[in-house]
C-alpha cells in the first residue's frame, strides 16, 4: 500500500521561487504543530517564471495573470492536488479569475488575513510589499468589508520597499541597511496609529520578524500556510468520513 494513500495534497502556485519556498517550510512547520507525522499533507509546486508575472501585472493585464494562475492549477490538478493557493500578494487580485475556470478550488490569501486581524479586533493596520500590493486593491476590499482600515506606505517609502522587494528579496538577497529601511516604514505606521502591520510580500519574512517588528505581524504567507494545513485536516477528517461511514 502506498503510504501516503489517503494523505490530502495540496498545490502551490509559485509565483516568486523565494516567496514560494518559504510557503512551503511555513506549511511543514504548521503541519508538524497540527497534525499527526503520518498525516501530513502532498505538496507539489508549479510555477511561470517570474518574469512574466511581472510583465503581465506592470501591463495591468489581469487576465493574463489569471490565466497563468489556471494553468498551474491545471497541472497542479494533473497530478493529483485537491485544492491549491498562491503565496503571492501582487497576484491576489487575479485569484477569483482563476478559479472560475480551475479544476480544483482556490483559497484566497487576502481572505485569511482579513479574517485574522478581525479576530484580532484591529481596526487599523500597515501593509509592507510591491507598489503593486501597497497602492493597489489586494487588501483594501477584504479588510474594508471587515471595518479595517488600511494604512498604505508614502510615495518615498512605496518606491524604496518597491525597490528592496525585486532588487534584493526575490533573489534571497538579505541586507542589514533594507532590514533597517523596512522597520522605520513600519515605526512610521506605528506612529501613525497602525496597530499591526500586513507582511504583504512573501519574502518580507527575511527581514521582518514578530521579534524585531515594532508593531504585531501579519505574515499573509505564514497565515495562508497555516490555513491550507487547517483545511486539509478539515478534508482529511470528510474524507475518513465517507469512507468509513
Amino acid at each position: 500500500m502506498n503510504e501516503t494513500q489517503g494523505n490530502i495534497h495540496i498545490g502551490i502556485v509559485a509565483v516568486s521561487p523565494e516567496g514560494a519556498a518559504l510557503c512551503y517550510q511555513q506549511l511543514f512547520r504548521h503541519a508538524a504543530v497540527n497534525l499527526d507525522p503520518a498525516h501530513h499533507p502532498t505538496v507539489s509546486i508549479h510555477n511561470i517564471p517570474l518574469t512574466h508575472y511581472v510583465n503581465a501585472v506592470r501591463a495591468d493585464d489581469w487576465r493574463t495573470v489569471g490565466a497563468m494562475l489556471t494553468a498551474s492549477a491545471i497541472k497542479l490538478a494533473s497530478i493529483g492536488a485537491q485544492f491549491c493557493f498562491t503565496p503571492d500578494n501582487a497576484v491576489q487580485h487575479a485569484v477569483h479569475l482563476a478559479n472560475a475556470s480551475s479544476p480544483i478550488p482556490w483559497l484566497k490569501m487576502t481572505n485569511a488575513v482579513a479574517d485574522v486581524i478581525a479576530e484580532d479586533k484591529r481596526t487599523t493596520v500597515g501593509v509592507i510589499g510591491t507598489r503593486y500590493v501597497t497602492t493597489g486593491s489586494a487588501y483594501q476590499t477584504d479588510l474594508g468589508i471587515k471595518g479595517i482600515k488600511l494604512v498604505r506606505p508614502d510615495d518615498e517609502d512605496a518606491d524604496t520597499l518597491d525597490r528592496i522587494i525585486f532588487d534584493e528579496l526575490v533573489f534571497g538577497v538579505i541586507t542589514e541597511s533594507s532590514r533597517s529601511i523596512m522597520l522605520s516604514v513600519i515605526k512610521k505606521f506605528r506612529d501613525r496609529g497602525c496597530q499591526g502591520v500586513i507582511l504583504g510580500c512573501s519574502e518580507a519574512p527575511l527581514l521582518i520578524t514578530p521579534q524585531n517588528s515594532p508593531l504585531p505581524v501579519y505574515d499573509a504567507s505564514n497565515i495562508m500556510a497555516k490555513v491550507a494545513i487547517s483545511h486539509a485536516r478539515t478534508a482529511e477528517l470528510n474524507q475518513q468520513s465517507i469512507q468509513f461511514g
